[in-house]
């Protein structure tokens, strides 16, 4: 090739590069900028999934003509209907026991700072006083990091009026799921695609996402019901609101669990509880059963992931998204991990023929 020729093919390749790079950088920043919107959309995609077996349930008793809007009505009607009954029962004695809780808090918090931690759990053992020191020494940074992620979560939250349009935009995703997916598939298959891996990708990213959030939501349901229960019966202090930090924070992978177990314990602890330790025996225990007994038997198995790789997604999504973030990683790599090993499949059958 002439000289003047490959400098020419050189520079073709170096704009073509420098052209990819530019547009992945835009595309990245316009996600960072769009970031709001877009979990807003995920969420949305998240809920859908959730009440979809509702929808297709309530669909079999609709007119023909507009079933599916008359459906997805019906549902969230029900669902309206459901979490107020739910607030009639439970949201009064849960705001007593926030109200005393809030009243009790700076005297919890001056019994914590004083770092008198392992010697009130275990008052008889010698090596309280020596670990009691190692906590003094560390709390103000434990303190410190405690108060930005505090800072973090309510930031978060005081951004989070977009929920209420989540129910929207989700109306408009079951409403239109089908086309939707068709719109997609053909699009992709535009671009020479293949249909049968397209369709069977599709196909395994709803079953995983849609077992996923149905899943959590019930182990939800589970850790609440089971630790109220307990808490009532064993007469732990503010047996609602620990319940309900338990029931909420399992939506979190990983850290979810560990921090609700941590504030049960720190709050039964300081709040005059008389066996603090039997409590720690039995947050130990029943993550035990939920990790072990529990997941495996309400999520299927395309969503199962190594424990390394989920500690790893937690962190790294919290990083990105914050609490989102960490909420959306785990099955952001189930679904990678489907499309990975359909990919490969995909790959090895011609050779196998």
């Amino acid at each position: 090739m002439p000289p003047r020729s490959r400098l020419r093919a050189l520079d073709a390749k170096t704009l073509w590069v420098v052209w990819t790079v530019l547009v992945v950088l835009g595309a990245l920043a316009l996600v960072y900028f769009l970031r709001t919107v877009l979990l807003l959309l995920v969420f949305s995609v998240v809920f859908a999934y959730l009440i979809f077996p509702l929808v297709r349930l309530a669909e079999r008793v609709m007119p023909r003509r507009l079933r599916r809007p008359l459906a997805i009505g019906v549902v969230y009607v029900v669902l309206v209907a459901a979490l107020s009954t739910l607030v009639a029962l439970v949201g009064q004695p849960l705001g007593r026991e926030l109200s005393a809780f809030g009243q009790k808090f700076p005297e919890m918090s001056e019994q914590i700072k004083s770092g008198r931690v392992i010697s009130n759990v275990f008052p008889r053992w010698g090596g309280a006083e020596i670990l009691d020191d190692l906590v003094r020494s560390h709390l103000p940074q434990v303190v410190q990091y405690a108060q930005h992620a505090l800072a973090a979560a309510v930031g978060w939250l005081t951004g989070a009026w977009v929920v209420v349009l989540i129910p929207v935009f989700a109306f408009f995703f079951l409403r239109d799921a089908e086309r939707i997916a068709d719109a997609a598939t053909e699009a992709v298959i535009a671009r020479g695609g293949s249909r049968a891996l397209l369709e069977t990708i599709a196909q395994d990213l709803h079953a995983v996402l849609g077992e996923y959030v149905r899943a959590l939501v019930l182990l939800c349901a589970l850790t609440f019901v089971v630790w109220t229960l307990l808490f009532l019966v064993a007469g732990v202090p503010y047996a609602l609101v620990l319940a309900a930090i338990g029931g909420a924070l399992e939506f979190l992978p990983v850290v979810g669990p560990l921090v609700a177990g941590i504030t049960v314990v720190s709050v039964a602890l300081f709040g005059g509880f008389a066996h603090p330790w039997l409590l720690l025996v039995f947050i130990v225990i029943w993550r035990l059963i939920q990790d072990y007994v529990s997941s495996p038997m309400i999520m299927g198995r395309g969503v199962e992931l190594h424990p390394g790789l989920v500690i790893f997604g937690v962190l790294a999504g919290g990083e990105l998204a914050g609490v989102a973030g960490m909420f959306l990683s785990v099955p952001v790599l189930a679904g990678l991990r489907v499309v990975l090993q359909r990919l490969r499949d995909f790959r090895v059958e011609p050779t196998v023929a």
